[in-house]
């Protein structure tokens, strides 16, 4: 079982299935709305997802028209993205995750809008934008 949670606590979730997917975006959104040089999800199926406590207290914005960001309105911490061209897969911000779960080898995506600033120094695979399909 996955558990996380938001920076107050009033957001509670868990999953009961692993992490599918494991990206860092380095988009400028995420960028900006993680306040970092990049945020890094993991992707589980929307199913098994269910909150624990506090979904009274997220709030939702669209980034775009496709993608829709939820964060705890209390402490604003990012919980998760649900992308309208993938509506099986929710991408939690894995900074909200307890403990380490095993997930599958990551990647980067968006690397052709990263910061400036921010050098990477992993050997993950890299895309300019998306990965192919």
């Amino acid at each position: 079982m996955i558990r996380g949670h938001c920076e107050c606590g009033r957001v509670r979730f868990e999953v009961d299935s692993d992490i599918t997917d494991f990206s860092h975006c380095h988009c400028s959104q995420c960028r900006r709305l993680h306040g970092a040089a990049f945020a890094t999800f993991a992707g589980v199926t929307r199913d098994h997802f269910r909150y624990v406590s506090g979904e009274n207290d997220t709030r939702n914005y669209a980034s775009s028209d496709s993608h829709k960001r939820v964060f705890c309105a209390e402490c604003g911490s990012n919980i998760l993205v649900a992308l309208d061209e993938e509506p099986e897969i929710l991408y939690l911000s894995m900074s909200t995750l307890e403990g380490d779960p095993p997930r599958p080898p990551g990647y980067h995506i968006f690397v052709g809008s990263k910061a400036p600033w921010h050098e990477i120094t992993d050997d993950l695979q890299q895309y300019e934008t998306n990965p192919p399909e």
